[in-house]
Parts: structure tokens; C-alpha cells; sequence
């Protein structure tokens, strides 16, 4: 076990506590960009996913796991990035310039969405996310002369350097992997300056953040620019990869899966936002299997238990109905919300933490080692 001594006030505020974590990450880095060496180009896509995934949800966790603020909105962000890289291409933008703006107009559009959402918490403010996404669908799918309605807009290639950058190439694989890297650090600096400890003051308690001098309001605006700024960066690159943006691929259901990256990894820490990220890619190869093969399976399995060929068949049937029915995808969704929230609050990060430590302490380790205890202080009172 590795005990730690601090000899400076800088010691805090490290971006790496000790030389392990230097090694490790370095070790990680490496394996990443020889990735494309050694992976068939199926996982390199999905490899492509994580990032921008995981992008999004280093964005989420500076609105939700640091700031205390709920959304579900971060769908429309995505679309703003998306959208207005696809326009500018028209005009023949370079790709370094539409990047920038994408990421510079989602963050003032998440600033006024910001402003009316001061005076909310909790599900009320959920709900006026809710409904900000529904707004930026239906403008979507109207404002036919800017985004094409529901016919969608064609997104071109990269063009970088004087070379073009194939979405199924490596070089897009790195320009994704590099947004990661770059969002993630950036993200770590944020939170070790007195604006991040401002966010982490005001999800603790605004009225103790208030005592202490903080302007509350501020912060907030400040939480959701920043979060849709970076949410619309990974717009950008969700454009690209994809080549082909509409409405309806910027729903609900794409809000929810957001939410998803960050509860099923932690919302408390940067490493859970890759890790939801890898689970909720991973997951949809096990949800296609769920609907073609599992049907098929069922009734094998029925067969085998000595059920008549013909009742074999009408229980093939019915499974493939149960599989093809809509909204099946978002009712496993909720179901494994429901079972994180119930059984890992602390997502999976907070699950490896558990196993590390365990292995640590052994034989000593002691289950409420990880019991939250709920201290209540004065200023909370009147919350």
C-alpha cells in the first residue's frame, strides 16, 4: 500500500499525486495509439464512439457530478456542434475554424439556457432541459433553409493539413483520441482552479457556497457553457464520423444515454465518463444479439426441454415479437440505471476502487469502509 506524504501546499493540486499514476497513464497512451495496429477496423470504430462519448460525458460531469445540476438536454448540444459544423462546410470552412465555432456557439446557446435555469433545481430543471431538447428537434426539423428539415445534411470529409481524414481511418481515430485527452485535462485544470472548487461548492450546498462569497448564479452559467461547449467539440466529431446528420438522431433517448455514460461509470470522478462510455458502446453488440440471434436461441433451448416443434415455433415467434418491440432498448436502459443506482451508486469506478482497495487492505479490509456517512450542517438546514 502506498502512503503518500505532502511537504508542499502544491501537493494538492497535482495533476498526478505520484509517479504511479505517470506510469500507468503513460502505459495506456501507448497501448491507444498502437491500437490501430493491432484492432480489426469494427473495434476501432467502436474505439472512435468511446472517445466521443466519453467526451460528452467529461462535458456532463462538469454540469451534473461537479456543479449539481441535472440534464437531460445534452442531445440538442450535440445537434448544435453537429449542425453548425455541416453548415459552415457549405461555405467551404476549414475544418480548425468550424471546430472552434461549433464549440464556441453551443457554449453561449448553453449559457442562456443557463440563465432561465437558475431559479430550478432538481426535476424541475430536468424538465426545462427536457423541453430545451424538444425545442432544438423541432427547429431542427423546420428551419428547412439552414439544416434541410428531416432530409438531413451530407457532412464532407475532413480536410487537414492539405490530406483528407477518413472517418474509418486512423488519423480520425487520433484527432478523437486527442479531443479526449485534451477535454480531460483541460477538465482536471478546471477543477484544481477556483472556478472548479466553486462548482464542487455549490453542488455541496449553495447556501454554504453563498456564505463563503461565491456568486452562485454565475457559476451556474458558467457550468452550463462550458459543459455544452464541450458537448458540441464531440458534436462535431459525432458529425463526422457518422457523415450524415438528421432530427431524429438527436432524441431523448440520446440525452439518456448520456446520463447513462455517467451514472453506470461515476459520476463523482473523470475515469467514470470512459468508463460508462466503454460499457454503453460495448453494450449494443449484447442488445443486437438480444433481437436477431437470442429468438432463435429461445426456441433451441425449448426444443431441447422436450416442447413440441410447433410450440417451439410460437415461442420463437413471441420472442422475436418481445424483441422487436419499440422501446425495448430504452427499457434494458432503465433497467440498468435502476440496478446501478440500487446496487453501485458509485458506478463503476467506484466498484474498482472497491476491488483495489480491497486487495490493498487484505486481509483487513472492512465492507463499510465505503459507507457514506450523512453529516448534516447548519447552512443545510435551509435548503
Amino acid at each position: 500500500m502506498r502512503f503518500l506524504f505532502k511537504t508542499d501546499y502544491e501537493d494538492d493540486i497535482k495533476l498526478f499525486p505520484h509517479s504511479g499514476y505517470v506510469w500507468s497513464y503513460g502505459l495506456l497512451l501507448a497501448v491507444l495509439l498502437i491500437a490501430p495496429y493491432l484492432l480489426s477496423s469494427y473495434l476501432m470504430s467502436q474505439l472512435v464512439f468511446v472517445c466521443i462519448y466519453a467526451t460528452v460525458g467529461v462535458g456532463l460531469l462538469i454540469l451534473t457530478g461537479f456543479t449539481g445540476q441535472a440534464s437531460l438536454g445534452h442531445a440538442a448540444f450535440l445537434a448544435i456542434g453537429a449542425y453548425t459544423a455541416a453548415y459552415l462546410q457549405q461555405f467551404n470552412v476549414p475544418f480548425p475554424v468550424y471546430f472552434l465555432a461549433a464549440g464556441l456557439l453551443t457554449g453561449v446557446v448553453g449559457a442562456l439556457v443557463g440563465f432561465p435555469a437558475l431559479r430550478l433545481q432538481g426535476i424541475y430543471l430536468v424538465i426545462a432541459t427536457i423541453s430545451f431538447a424538444f425545442i432544438v428537434e423541432e427547429i431542427l426539423a423546420r428551419w428547412e433553409s439552414v439544416t434541410h428539415g428531416n432530409e438531413g445534411m451530407r457532412v464532407k470529409t475532413i480536410e487537414l493539413l492539405g490530406t483528407t481524414v477518413s472517418r474509418d481511418g486512423p488519423t480520425f481515430y487520433y484527432l478523437c483520441l486527442a479531443v479526449l485527452v485534451l477535454t480531460i485535462v483541460g477538465t482536471l485544470n478546471l477543477l484544481r482552479s477556483p472556478t472548479g472548487r466553486a462548482f464542487v461548492a455549490i453542488r455541496d450546498s449553495e447556501t454554504a457556497a453563498r456564505s463563503m462569497g461565491i456568486n452562485v448564479a454565475l457559476y451556474k452559467v458558467k457550468s452550463f457553457a462550458i459543459s455544452a461547449a464541450i458537448t458540441g467539440f464531440a458534436g462535431v466529431l459525432f458529425a463526422h464520423k457518422l457523415s450524415f446528420i438528421s432530427p431524429e438522431m438527436f432524441t431523448l433517448q440520446l440525452s439518456i444515454e448520456f446520463i447513462i455514460v455517467i451514472l453506470i461509470g461515476g459520476t463523482f470522478s473523470l475515469h467514470g465518463a470512459v468508463l460508462g462510455a466503454i460499457f454503453l458502446v460495448m453494450i449494443d453488440p449484447f442488445l443486437t444479439y438480444l433481437k436477431d440471434d437470442m429468438p432463435g436461441v429461445i426456441a433451441g433451448v425449448a426444443a431441447t426441454l422436450g416442447a413440441g416443434k410447433e410450440r417451439a415455433g410460437h415461442i420463437q415467434d413471441a420472442a422475436a415479437a418481445f424483441a422487436s418491440a419499440n422501446g425495448l432498448k430504452g427499457a434494458i436502459y432503465g433497467v440498468i440505471i435502476v440496478l446501478f443506482v440500487l446496487f453501485e451508486p458509485l458506478g463503476l469506478y467506484g466498484r474498482w476502487l472497491k476491488i483495489k482497495l480491497f486487495f490493498q487492505l487484505f486481509p483487513l479490509y472492512k465492507r463499510a469502509t465505503f459507507k457514506r456517512q450523512k453529516i448534516y450542517v447548519k447552512s443545510e438546514r435551509n435548503r
